[in-house]
Order: C-alpha cells, then structure tokens, then sequence
C-alpha cells in the first residue's frame, strides 16, 4: 500500500489524474432513450448510488492507509447512503458560520486533525462492457477526494462543487470490483469555499460509472449566431473526439420535427453547422427548447438548444435584442434533513414556487448547482448567473479588517492556478445551457490578478454571456483594472445609490444587484421602493434578493419537539447564529409573507386607474416577451366584505410593454355605508406545470367613487340611567346601564371593562413603544435598547377626573414612558372619555424627546381574556403587512382566529401586525369582546406572545404560549425594512415625529347584538 500523499494542503496540487473538464451530458444508446432525460434509460450509465460501507475518523492521523487495499475488512463499519452529507447523519460537528473560518487562518495549511471519511463500494461491471472505456463521475465531494480501484490508486481532485471524473479502465476487472475513496474535510481549498452555509462534507452529490466508445466524442461546444432581425440562427457545434470519428448532427425543433441535419468526419477537433430558418427563440418567459442529437459509434449524445442572444447595448442590458429586468433570488443547495445533498423532486419545488411568485432570475450562490437544475431551468424558464466555487470572505477577519487583507489571496500567484481552475471547470460543464445568461467569478473574495485572470480566460473561451464580479466594486479597494467585467455589480446598495449610478452620467455599465433586500425573518420591507427605481432606468438591469430560503436544520429537543435549528444551536464555534435564517421560504419550503409581497412588487402586470366612474383602467404588460392572452381579468367590487358585483374579461391582448385599455362594467353601490372596494386580478386562462388555472398572478385594488357621502351610520345604544362615577383609594368605578369600567388613577391606566359582567381585560391597560425586534433591527435595536425602548414604564404625575352632565366621564393623565438609566422617551396627556353607551374615547398627545432612534412602535397594549380568541377587522389582508411591506396584501373583511395572525419565523421577533386597520373586533366565540376604531386608522395585532415574550427566546418553540390575548393598537408601526444586511430603514417607513396625537374608540361589544 502506498502513502497517501499530502496533496491536500498544497495550492499547486489541484488534481491527480483528473479527467480534463467538459460539457455536462450522459451518453445513450438510442434516441428515444436520450430523448427522455432518463440517465438510468442509458445502457452507458450506471449508478454506484445507494449504500456504501463508511467509517468516520475524526482526525485523519487515525486513519489506516491500507483500508483502500481490496482485502481490508469493512464488513465492521457502518452503512452510509451516497449521496450524503455527514453531519446531516450523526457523524462529525454540524456547523453554520458565515464570514470567519472555522479553521485558523494559515494557507495552505489545515489543521492536522483532520476529520476522514473512508468510503467502500463494491460493484459488478456487465460484461457488454467489456470492450467499452470506463469512467467514474462524482458530481460534488466536499472537500477533497482521494480514490483507488481494487487496491491500486487512481487519483486526487478538489474544488467540491464541479464534477471529478477518472479513467478507470485500467483498474477494473471482471466480476467484482472494489472502490475506496478517502473524503477530507478540509484541504487548501477549504480557504477558497467560505461560504455562508452549514459546513457539510463527503460526497453529497451523485456518482456514477460511464461506459464509452474508445473513439468518441469527448466535448461538445454548441455555438450559435443570430442574423440582426433573428430571421436565421445558425448553429456551430464545435466537437472534440478522441480519435477520427464519423459524426452526425440532428437537429429537432420543439415539435419534434427534424430542422437540419450534417455529418463530417472529425479527428481530434471540428465543426457541425447547421442553419435555422426563423428560429422560435429562448427566453425565461418562452423558454423554446430544440434538441441536439449527436450520433457517433454506439452513442447518441443529447443537448439542449435555446436560440438566444445576450448583449449590453449602450449600457442596457438585453435577452434577444430586448431589455430585461432580471427579478431574481439568490439560491443555496439546502435542505432541512439531506443538507446540501438535493434530491431532483426538490429541485423541482424550488423552481415551480420560484415561477409562482414571478421570479424570473436565480443567482448559483455561491457554487455551480447539480447539473440537472440547470436543465431544468432550462426547460421550465428560468435566467441563472452561473458562480463559480469560490469565497474567501474569511480572509478579512483573519487579517483584523486591515486595509487590503480582502485581496490577499486573489493576489497571491500561488493561488492563481486554484482560482482560475474553478472559472474554467464551471464553464466547460454548463457553457451548452441556455439558461446561463452570466457568468460570475465567484462571491466577496477580493479583487485583484487572479480574478482578472478568471475574467480574462472565460470572455476568450465563451464570448457570449457577460461576466460579473461584484467583489470589484469600487468600495473594495482591490484593482482598477475591471476591463475584463461586463456589469457594475453591487450588494445591498441602498435606493438611493442605484438612481445616483443610473443618473450620473458617468455609468456606461448595466448595474446588477447581485444580492439586496436581505429577506431575513419579517423582511424585506423595502422591496417597491427598489423596483419603482428599477423600472425608471434602463441601466438598472434588476437584481437578486437574498435570499430564497431559510438554512435551517430540521431537529428535535431531549423532549422530541421538533424545531429547526441554526448556528450555535450544535455548540459549533465560531457561529453566526440565526444568520442563516435569511430566505424567503422556510427551510421546508412554506412561503414568508415577503415572498408575497416580492411576487406582487415584480409581477408582470401592472394595474392602474383612468376614470373609475366610467370604469376605464389601464393595464400594462412588464413581460419583456409575452402578451397577455395567456391571463384573464377578473374584477369584484365589495361593500363591508360582501361581493357586490364581478365579472370576467377575457381578451386581454397588449404586447410586451404595451399598454391596453379596459372598460369594467362597474356596478358599483350609489349609495350607503361603507366604502365600495374594485378589486383586478390577473390570473392564468390555463394549467400550466407549475400552477392550476385561475391562479393570481397581480391584483390591484382601488376606492369606488361614490354618489354620497360614505359613512357608518352609528347604531342606537340603549343607554337607560345616566352614568355613575365612584372613586375609591385612587381606583375610578364607572357604571352605565350595561357596564362596568374600573380606571386605576395612580396607574393611569384601565383595570377593569366589562359589559353585561363579562369581564373584557385580564390586566391593566398600557402604553406600548417595544417591539420584539427583527432580524432587521439587529443594527439599530442596540440604540433602541440604550434608550430604554425594551424597560420602558409609564410613570403619572397627574390624574383628575370629572363628570359631566352625566353623560360622559372624562379622566386625564400626565404621563411619561422611559426605562433607568436614560431620561423618559416620551411625555405625554392622555384623555379619556366614557360615554354613557359604555363606549371608551382616547386622545393622547405626545412629545418625544430629540434622540438618535427612532420609535418601533407607539400604542396601546391590552390584555384580554381566556377564550378571546375570534379576531374580525377591515384593513389588509389575510397575511401580516406593515407600512413598507403591504403590497401583497389586499383591503377587505377578515375574520380568522388568533393563531392564524401569528407569523412562526424561526427565531421569535415582531409579526402579524396588520397595517392601516380601519377598526377591529377581538371576542370570544359568542362574540363577547371590544371594538376598536382609529379616525385615521391603525396598526393592529392579537396575539398570544407578549413583545416581551419574543424578545426573550431564541427558537420558536421555547416560546410559551399564553392563553389570554395581547392585543396591539398602534397609532404607528415601524417599518420593517431590510438592514440586518442592507441599507438602513428609508426614514419615510421610522417612526421618528417629535409630535402626534392618536385618538382611539374602545368599545365593549356582543358582536350579535351590533
């Protein structure tokens, strides 16, 4: 047995034996059988997936080097299935970090104790075979690999994310054949893969044998060359084989119908031609797909071939002769129980929620994906920046955030090799996918020569896609030199720099925000305001929010709860906590209410009003590509939650970008109370793969006018003996004919409502400016903290009462809000009125001191009883909204349960707030409870968690559930913006005046009798 060779910690040492890179494709035997995707279908293919025998080593010096020889006895270790990551099956430490190493700092070295994973395969070749030449393929080993064959060493390779495919020829026997592989953990690539993820190891994606002609195909290049108007396409298939070769070109549209065809003899390199009259083109909205089929010796190789086109014009960047605006996500390989192992079933959902929700665009973040998502991105339409396996954020802490510590490694000429090796295997694998519009050379790992030198080798061997690199920003500092970089790329920009760049006169390159609108928890909130910008300059090509979907780790408590956990939460070290709790879904896939609100901000159809008395509306189409035959319009107009007429327009007609107006015949109410809602939606006429008919694709909604004036005609309360009014050691009693009001006077503040004797409070009224804070309040929540914000009490100086003509009590408070340490927030006087119906009227004016934070939130707090648990209101809905994230939600009548209001983010924070409630109803089941009503309307919650409450967990599932209802009514809400990594809350969405007032009706009621 020979030693194994340190070749893991030595940049010069990429690969041993390694097969050059190539173009992803499985070779068949017949057409048909390639015409189905099917690998298994291939008589050349055969999987080595399923169980292996594995043993764990927790340092690589345990490791015995004679476990690769074919006699070494395994039937001791434990069963693994490949593909698999270890740490999602009890081996290893599950770890989550995002910037920082989890190794010290000291390329290229890695820790000697250095975590093994022995793998053993036994498997039987056919013996049709016999005369073919024999490759293994491993699609993703995280870190390095080391492989033998019946005990003789076959070869090294590293960089996780692309493929490593050996010749096996020569070491395979028939009958039974024994594979050894030797997986490290980490390697001197580990510094060129620190991305923001779960650190998962082994081979986690799939594996398996090809058998293949000794004169063959090896490579295929699909060219292609658009005439001006795109009246001709033609094709280039440049091919390279292993010896003189008779190939055939076929060449099938999506009908199937053949549409070209050639044969040439190529020994070594060639071309095919072939020539497409009026070729159907490629794109995300129409994604046309024709099929290539290579014929050469026994194989049939099969491609797909998307006609399309991708220049920057004048700045404007352009699918097919067309600006487009890229409405993308950023995606990670991540699954709740297999971690970066990603079954094809899961991919699938991923993209057909992506296409649900309008997205349009995915950023590969940060690696190239599994071979078989860009196929089927491919097929179902989708625009994907191909990134490269390259990350060395680390590199800034490790070097105390010095001045150019970010460029070490991208400067350093012994990683040259490494970086630019990442850029090609990348390319050659994925340069036949029409769905790679970009190529990206990898995330935030500085700037300098060897970037350039990735940039430089991808434009000279494929100049038909851009190449971006947002580590060359500006900011950064690293090189001048971004010749060789087609797009300006940012991250998290604010609003305000991307007009600035599109408005400068100085920018000649599109602007790609390759992540912006941090998605973590309740976010993004900031989403419109991007696109309004967006949409205003060709420059501004779009971008990626980040990101899609929450990282989290399905697991269970010592007591069998299951929840999903994040950093720390496996005592790995360093961590970044609940950083990975960053996407638009949930780690299971559920959509977050900021999904909601991206698919309505980027939809395709924009709505607006003309002359709603005659019911004329505009509606614009935003495809870049399509009309709008495939959607139909449907209309509703409702008064107080009923539907009061609706209907259906079938020809909607308008072009890409075009405009096309629309007579609605409105029959809308003349007269009454209440305010009449109209109600567009746009949804598809049919079924396609990844929604039913009928689905919502946009709605807008606006206020009818009216022929009279509209208001609620107050209902006529028996009122019966005038008001009593009795204090007695500083509490106030306040009797009416059905009621009981209790206002404590040295607490400023109701003790006690109730009507008919059901009691409505379980605890004392308060004034409320915490909130739970988000994800993205974790930059600003440290001064709302200093000020006091979280331990605010109310503190009165003065309380009076008095009684007037026996039909209102009036009570009067001096008050103020602050916490110890800091001087009150606030100050304020707070009036308020009891009428003789029992009906509640407060006034509050406020001052708030000159200080650096702005308010979460200022209202008032209640707790209502057991059994409070039926929640009714007008405003928007059904889902939570807040003032910069409304959007998706719509003006109606709700009426749901407490729980339904509650968001279930992983780590408890703020949720379920309903922004710009006009008035709301929380009762029991009978429909005993209060009423509230704001002039101006309101921000609302019911909940069964305190602020406090969520402020104090860190899982959703410590959280203990209350059985008494804690309702918020405030006068304003924060926004919720996107600052746990973007630009700070736009001050139109903080609470910052100086000076307000909030009225507020409280009113117990028995919802029947209404």
């Amino acid at each position: 047995m020979q030693r194994i060779e340190k070749y893991w910690q030595n940049p010069a040492v990429l690969q041993v034996n390694r097969e050059p890179p190539r173009a992803y494709y499985i070779p068949y035997g017949k057409e048909e059988a390639a015409d189905t995707g099917k690998r298994g279908r291939s008589p050349f293919y055969q999987t080595l997936n399923g169980s292996w025998k594995f043993e764990y080593h927790a340092s690589l010096r345990t490791v015995d080097p004679a476990f690769a020889v074919e006699t070494y006895e395994v039937n001791g270790w434990d069963d693994l299935i490949v593909p698999s990551c270890w740490q999602m099956n009890g081996y290893d430490q599950l770890h989550y970090t995002n910037v920082n190493y989890p190794i010290p700092y000291d390329p290229p070295y890695v820790p000697d104790a250095n975590p093994a994973g022995l793998y053993v395969k036994e498997f039987r070749v056919g013996d049709d075979w016999a005369d073919k030449m024999k490759y293994v393929v491993f699609e993703g080993v995280n870190s390095c690999i080391y492989l033998w064959i019946n005990g003789s060493f076959v070869g090294y390779s590293q960089g996780s994310r692309v493929p490593a495919e050996f010749h096996i020829s020569p070491y395979i026997r028939p009958g039974v054949n024994r594979m050894a592989v030797m997986v490290l953990k980490w390697c001197d690539g580990t510094y060129l893969e620190d991305q923001d993820l779960w650190r998962h190891s082994g081979i986690f994606r799939d594996v398996y044998l090809l058998a293949r002609d000794r004169v063959r195909i090896r490579d295929v290049f699909n060219r292609q060359q658009l005439t001006p108007d795109y009246s001709e396409a033609a094709l280039h298939t440049e091919i390279e084989t292993t010896g003189p070769l008779r190939v055939k070109a076929e060449l099938r549209n999506p009908a199937g119908e053949m549409v070209g065809s050639a044969e040439a003899d190529i020994d070594g390199n060639g071309v095919i031609e072939l020539r497409v009259a009026n070729p159907l083109l490629w794109n995300a909205e129409k994604p046309v797909l024709y099929k290539l089929y290579l014929h050469a010796g026994e194989e049939v190789l099969r491609f797909p071939i998307g006609f399309r086109q991708v220049t920057i014009d004048s700045g404007v960047f352009t699918i097919n002769g067309r600006a487009v605006k890229l409405k993308g996500v950023n995606r990670h390989d991540s699954h709740p129980v297999l971690g970066q192992t990603i079954p094809l079933q899961h991919m699938i959902r991923d993209l057909r929620l992506m296409k649900r929700h309008n997205v349009n665009t995915i950023r590969a973040s940060h690696y190239p994906n599994d071979p078989r998502f860009l196929d089927l991105c491919d097929e179902i339409g989708f625009y994907v920046v191909d990134e490269a396996d390259l990350e060395c954020h680390g590199v800034i802490s490790a070097h105390n955030y010095a001045e150019g510590s970010f460029h070490k490694l991208s400067a350093d000429p012994a990683w040259k090799d490494a970086f630019v090796d990442r850029a090609i295997r990348m390319v050659e694998r994925d340069k036949n996918h029409p769905c790679v519009i970009i190529w990206s050379m990898g995330n935030e790992s500085g700037y300098d020569a060897n970037h350039i030198a990735m940039a430089e080798w991808t434009k000279a061997r494929d100049s038909s896609r851009p190449v971006h690199y947002e580590g060359a920003a500006p900011h950064y500092k690293g090189s001048a030199d971004t010749e060789c970089l087609d797009l300006e790329s940012r991250m998290y920009a604010s609003v305000q720099a991307i007009e600035e760049y599109a408005t400068n006169g100085n920018s000649t390159k599109p602007l790609f925000l390759c992540e912006y609108s941090h998605a973590m928890g309740n976010g993004p909130g900031d989403l419109k305001d991007y696109w309004d910008v967006i949409y205003k300059y060709p420059l501004l090509m779009g971008g990626c929010v980040w990101e899609w979907c929450d990282h989290g780790i399905l697991t269970k408590t010592p007591e069998g709860v299951p929840f999903f956990a994040y950093g720390g939460d496996f005592g790995d070290k360093p961590n970044d906590g609940n950083f990975c709790i960053d996407g638009l879904v949930s780690p299971d896939r559920q959509p977050h209410a900021g999904l909601l609100e991206l698919k309505q901000v980027i939809a395709p159809i924009r709505i607006g009003a003309e002359h709603l008395p005659e019911g004329r509306i505009a509606v614009t189409n935003l495809y870049d590509f399509s009309d709008l035959t495939h959607l139909v319009l449907h209309w509703t107009v409702e008064l107080n939650g009923e539907v009061f007429s609706q209907g259906d327009i079938w020809r909607l007609e308008a072009g890409p970008r075009e405009t096309q107006r629309i007579v609605l015949p409105l029959e809308a109410p003349g007269t009454g109370a209440g305010q009449p809602i109209l109600t567009v939606s746009c949804r598809l006429k049919e079924r396609t793969d990844w929604a039913d008919f009928g689905y919502e694709l946009a709605f807008a909604q606006f206020e009818l006018p009216t022929q009279a004036t509209v208001q609620k005609v107050p209902a006529q309360r028996r009122t019966g003996a005038a008001l009593q009014a009795i204090e007695k050691r500083e509490q106030l009693v306040v009797e009416g004919f059905d009621f009981r009001h209790t206002f404590d006077l040295a607490a400023g503040a109701f003790i006690g409502l109730s009507k008919h004797g059901v009691p409505m409070i379980a605890a004392p009224t308060q004034f409320a400016i915490w909130r739970a804070p988000t994800d993205n309040d974790m930059r600003v929540k440290n001064g709302w903290m200093g000020e006091g914000f979280d331990r605010a009490g109310m503190k009165v100086y003065d309380s009076a009462w008095s009684l007037t003509d026996g039909n209102a009590v009036e009570i009067r408070v001096k008050y103020s809000l602050g916490g110890y340490i800091k001087a009150p927030v606030l100050r304020g006087e707070a009036v308020w009125r009891i009428d003789v119906s029992g009906e509640i009227h407060l006034r509050t004016d406020v001052e708030v001191k000159e200080m650096s934070a702005f308010l979460p939130r200022f209202g008032l707090q209640l707790t209502m009883p057991r059994g409070s648990e039926e929640v009714e209101y007008a405003g928007l809905g059904p889902h939570e909204s807040y003032i910069d994230k409304r959007h998706s939600t719509k003006k109606g009548r709700y009426a749901l349960r407490v729980d339904d209001m509650f968001e279930n983010y992983i780590k408890p924070q703020e949720n379920g707030s309903r922004y710009g409630t006009q008035w709301a109803i929380v009762s029991n089941e009978l429909g005993m409870g209060l009423r509230f009503d704001s002039p101006d309307g309101f921000s609302f919650n019911a909940s069964h968690y305190t602020p406090a409450d969520l402020t104090a967990v860190a899982h959703s599932h410590e959280l203990v559930r209350r059985e008494e209802t804690i309702v918020h009514i405030d006068y304003k809400m924060s926004g919720v913006g996107s600052n746990s990594c973007g630009p700070q809350l736009l001050p139109a969405y903080q609470l910052n005046e100086k000076r307000f007032a909030f009225e507020l009706t409280i009113r117990p009621v028995f919802k029947e009798d209404e």
